[in-house]
């Protein structure tokens, strides 16, 4: 297999200047650069960049991918849209990690998967798919956070009694671009479903029954600010904010009684025992199936059968016709009737009448060594003088 790696930048908040897309063309000739979006791939040679530095300087998102099986995300916020002190609950591995530079902070995601897997297609949509996350986690959803901490528990980068963050509502229920992160960076299935027991459902913020009381409620300085902020049109994520705050004003779940945080040794612990219970399942559905599927070739067999009992005279003189072509494919299917006729017969109580004239075929057709070794290799003679 070739080699194939898979680059691309997405700018978002605002779009790249003319010298800045510029320095940009500069690491790169066969690039696809626009004032938003750096795209490469490489069958051979290396990319000259460095992401992590470029999404320091000029990007909000970075994708890549190699047909080896490496996987990487990067996502840039400002530190006021999502707290260092948030994600650091989160990010505590190498497969998810979290730093600040300037005003940003950076969130990196990796997986890696030695098998490689179906490579060819794998860079087309991704980031768009996993783009909205960015919202989402500037609005206070925390659910991409929580699936990166998970991220460090599958790679065993935690130790087992250390204790799981806060468990935000909606694992159960991940969105599209939810589903796009656990498909990309290859979350163990297990290992969500026992995370999601602890979730509750959740509500989507702006059309939740609590976020129109709550802005009634606010002072009217709070009202008057949040429009003029909004018609000046500056603020990407004006939107977020908001439903952070608002989400940040809603009153903590209280955990159920005797609920304490979940270490990640036990989650490891569920995580096994689901596995068992799953592979059990499959397993009593494959047999089911099988069965089913026995059966239904066994009624079509009889079926098959009470037909052949009512045409057994014209299926011998078919059988002779067969052998008296002396054409290869046509004793395979006059074997194939033979095998037929004497099952019937066994059902019947009749074997040894069909065996007689098994014989008899064998002695008028003594001269056709072709046919006679088809017969003994289907079982209907024993040997052959």
């Amino acid at each position: 297999m070739s080699e194939y790696q898979y680059y691309e930048f997405q700018a978002i908040d605002r779009p790249l200047t003319a010298r800045e897309m510029a320095e940009l063309r500069a690491c790169s000739s066969r690039a696809t650069i626009t004032a938003t979006r750096f795209v490469n791939h490489y069958e051979w040679g290396s990319f000259k960049g460095d992401p992590s530095a470029w999404m320091e300087t000029y990007f909000d998102a970075f994708l890549y991918l190699a047909n080896w099986g490496t996987h990487e995300l990067m996502i840039r916020l400002p530190s006021k849209a999502l707290k260092l002190k948030t994600a650091k609950l989160y990010c505590r591995g190498q497969a998810a990690s979290v730093r600040a530079r300037g005003d940003f902070i950076i969130l990196e995601l990796s997986s890696e998967d030695e098998d490689g897997g179906d490579w060819e297609d794998e860079e087309r949509g991704w980031l768009s798919s996993l783009l909205p996350l960015r919202g989402d986690l500037a609005a206070g959803d925390h659910r991409a956070l929580y699936l990166a901490w998970l991220l460090c528990v599958q790679g065993r980068e935690l130790d087992d009694d250390a204790t799981e963050p806060p468990v935000p509502a909606g694992l159960g229920d991940l969105t599209a671009p939810l589903q796009a992160f656990v498909d990309f960076l290859r979350l163990d299935g297990d290992l969500l479903a026992v995370a999601a027991t602890r979730s509750p459902k959740v509500e989507a913020a702006s059309s939740g029954p609590g976020i129109e009381p709550w802005i009634a409620a606010l002072p009217d300085a709070a009202k008057t600010e949040w429009l003029v902020r909004l018609a000046g049109g500056k603020e990407p994520h004006l939107r977020a904010e908001m439903l952070r705050q608002f989400r940040e004003s809603q009153p903590a779940r209280e955990p159920r009684d005797g609920e304490a945080p979940r270490t990640v040794g036990e989650l490891l612990e569920a995580v096994e025992r689901q596995a068992r219970v799953r592979h059990r399942e499959a397993a009593e559905r494959a047999a089911a199936e099988r069965a089913r599927r026995e059966r239904a070739a066994a009624e079509e067999r009889e079926r098959y059968l009470n037909s052949l009992a009512k045409r057994e005279p014209q299926v011998w003189k078919q059988v002779d016709a067969n052998i008296a072509t002396t054409r290869p494919g046509r004793y395979d299917e006059a074997v194939r009737l033979l095998c037929d006729l004497r099952e019937l017969a066994v059902r019947g109580g009749r074997a040894s009448d069909v065996e007689a004239q098994i014989l008899q075929l064998c002695e008028r057709h003594a001269g056709k060594p072709s046919f006679l070794e088809r017969l003994r290799r289907a079982g209907l003679v024993k040997t052959l003088r």
